[in-house]
């Protein structure tokens, strides 16, 4: 477990861990990053239903190719090289995870888990990583017999 989880946000950005979600706003939080010399990537979680979209969403924030295997493993890959790529380190925001979707708890775990374990591969490779989970509860069920509105697409 990650000794460092909890701890007041610029000892977290000097050192890696979790940021706890009520500290800080998400804009505080990228400026804080700066300022630190922290490159600062946000995944938008609000759209992501499963766990594998949830692993695009941070795919696509930090900009990883698209071969991207969407499982745990390629998670901890990604974020491993794209630490790796940064001067000093990086801040992980998730942005509105669903994390109460009955789809998403069974690997809210897991999750967690590779995000500390970057933590971990960080400070033993020199650099930071932080991350933050903004969650966002349960997405509301669909209205019976009305198809879900297509969401329009940001690229």
């Amino acid at each position: 477990m990650n000794k460092k989880t909890g701890t007041p946000l610029k000892a977290v950005l000097e050192t890696g861990g979790a940021i706890k979600e009520k500290t800080i706003g998400l804009d505080q939080l990228k400026a804080h990053a700066e300022e630190a010399g922290l490159a600062y990537f946000e995944a938008d979680c609000d759209k992501a239903r499963s766990c594998s979209a949830v692993l695009r969403a941070i795919a696509k924030a930090v900009d990883y190719p698209v071969f991207f295997g969407s499982n745990m493993d390629a998670l901890l890959d990604c974020l491993g090289e794209t630490l790796l790529e940064q001067k000093g380190g990086m801040v992980l925001a998730l942005r509105r995870l669903h994390s109460e979707d009955d789809s998403l708890l069974e690997h809210i775990d897991a999750l967690k888990g590779v995000l500390n374990d970057t933590v971990e591969y960080g400070d033993d490779n020199g650099r930071v990583f932080s991350y933050m989970v903004e969650h966002a509860g349960k997405h509301e069920a669909p209205e019976p017999g009305r198809a879900p509105r297509p969401y329009a697409q940001s690229d």
